[in-house]
């Protein structure tokens, strides 16, 4: 507890440097807009509560969580499954405490997208609020989070976990909206450039990366059918990953029509390739949750050839693996899309309307900055007029990346209350492999939309 408040004091004094709207800027801040600072303000918070739950997961930290009331009364110790050693209940100490962590922060979350709602501009009183006051946030934060520990256990933990599935569900889609919005605000910098400059350098490297992501989209298909296939076994392994492939080649097909091409004429192979090899990820980290461990062998187990049903050799008898290699690769896209979220200006229709933001002349990231009677430099206030982001879905999607951090930082384990035991479940493996199917939807959407819908504006 002693590194939660070390880091929530570090919060608070980064909270500081925004005191009021417009945000006070200091000397180590770029000028920018009102709009995106407190966008990344928020996310500060959201990163620090994420620190905050990794630090409570690591070995060493039970003895500390041990103190708070009614965690894991009794020690006793208890079989898992597939495993040879007794776990200590003490283990999943720090998986009950990320679950409150992330609780403390889905409910703080959630309260501002409530109070946000319909805000239109600055203008409207809750502006302020949205803006400022960042002390008072962190305290709101803080006794949130502080009440979160004195929940009872109880079913808390096996009806969060299913908050957590629908929460992580949608944020996995909203993954993959940002994602689109990134390669379709990629490609067509890149080709603006290379017609600006009239050279072809900037059409060769948009090739480079298109058969990149195709080549490592390949390359991870055919190792999921070699690792995550079994020839008598894992047929449901083996219907994911042929869905998924045809469902890419579809799409890629799709982009390159000429009459896709025509309505929309942004769209292109940078994308799709981008969406397939994002998808190939959501295939593989579904199968990661499969219980059945002949079709979900370790990442060590591929490396070393180790029995898959042991644990780490570096484990102590009686822990359970807490990190695995795709939520690892989880957390990187986590803070990729989190930092893109708070920054992003988007010119791009379809995804604007998905994201619920407006286009990107009022909700950019380069002002100026004001200089105020003091002589500080104070962010420019780019919504008297209209809010370039949706007040209420931005702290909506926090909310979802909180219940994301969750499950991932738990590994999509199921809690077992009764017996201690965090155990991968099918349910896990359905959620993931259903929003791959939805998201790869959403991009076919933003790709026969502007067909479709032939008398609207989608430029």
């Amino acid at each position: 507890m002693g590194a939660c408040m070390a880091l929530c004091s570090l919060a608070s004094c980064a909270s500081c440097l925004c005191g009021s709207a417009p945000c006070l800027l200091c000397g180590c801040c770029p000028s920018s807009n009102n709009s995106t600072i407190t966008r990344l303000t928020f996310s500060l918070f959201l990163l620090m509560g994420t620190i905050v739950s990794i630090i409570m997961i690591l070995p060493g930290m039970e003895a500390e969580l041990q103190k708070i009331p009614g965690f894991c009364q009794g020690g006793t110790s208890i079989p898992i499954p597939g495993v040879d050693n007794l776990v200590n209940c003490d283990t999943v100490l720090g998986y009950k405490a990320v679950y409150r962590m992330c609780f403390a922060m889905t409910c703080f979350f959630f309260l501002f997208s409530v109070i946000m709602i319909r805000v239109r501009s600055s203008r409207d009183p809750r502006g302020s609020i949205q803006n400022g006051f960042w002390f008072f946030k962190f305290l709101i934060l803080v006794g949130i989070t502080v009440g979160a520990f004195f929940i009872p256990d109880g079913t808390f933990h096996s009806v969060w976990f299913y908050f957590g599935i629908v929460g992580s569900f949608m944020f996995i889609l909203i993954q993959l909206i940002l994602l689109i919005d990134f390669a379709h605000s990629w490609n067509e910098i890149w080709v603006r450039n290379a017609e600006e400059s009239d050279g072809k350098g900037w059409y060769a490297a948009l090739l480079v990366f298109t058969i990149l992501f195709y080549s490592l989209s390949f390359a991870a298909m055919v190792l999921l059918y070699v690792y995550y296939t079994t020839p008598d076994d894992c047929t449901e392994h083996k219907v994911f990953i042929s869905l998924n492939l045809i469902f890419c080649v579809g799409i890629s097909i799709v982009s390159i029509l000429p009459k896709v091409q025509d309505a929309s004429p942004q769209s292109g192979l940078l994308q799709s390739s981008l969406i397939s090899l994002y998808t190939m990820y959501v295939t593989w980290s579904a199968m990661t949750n499969n219980p059945n461990r002949e079709c979900n062998p370790s990442l060590l187990s591929l490396i070393s050839h180790a029995n898959t049903t042991e644990v780490l050799p570096t484990s102590a008898p009686g822990q359970i693996q807490l990190w695995d290699a795709q939520s690892i690769v989880g957390l990187v896209i986590f803070l990729c899309c989190t930092l893109y979220a708070s920054i992003r200006s988007s010119s791009n229709t379809q995804v604007n309307k998905l994201m619920q933001t407006e286009e990107g002349t009022f909700g950019g990231s380069g002002g100026d900055g004001e200089v105020g009677a003091d002589g500080l430099k104070r962010a420019v206030d780019n919504e008297e007029e209209a809010v370039s982001y949706s007040y209420s879905f931005f702290h909506f999607h926090l909310c979802l990346a909180s219940l994301y951090i969750m499950m991932t930082l738990t590994n999509w384990y199921s809690p077992d209350t009764k017996t201690h035991v965090m155990q991968s479940s099918m349910p896990a493996v359905w959620v993931k492999i259903s929003s791959s199917w939805l998201g790869l939807g959403l991009y076919l959407w933003t790709l026969v939309a502007p067909l479709i819908f032939s008398d609207r504006d989608f430029s």
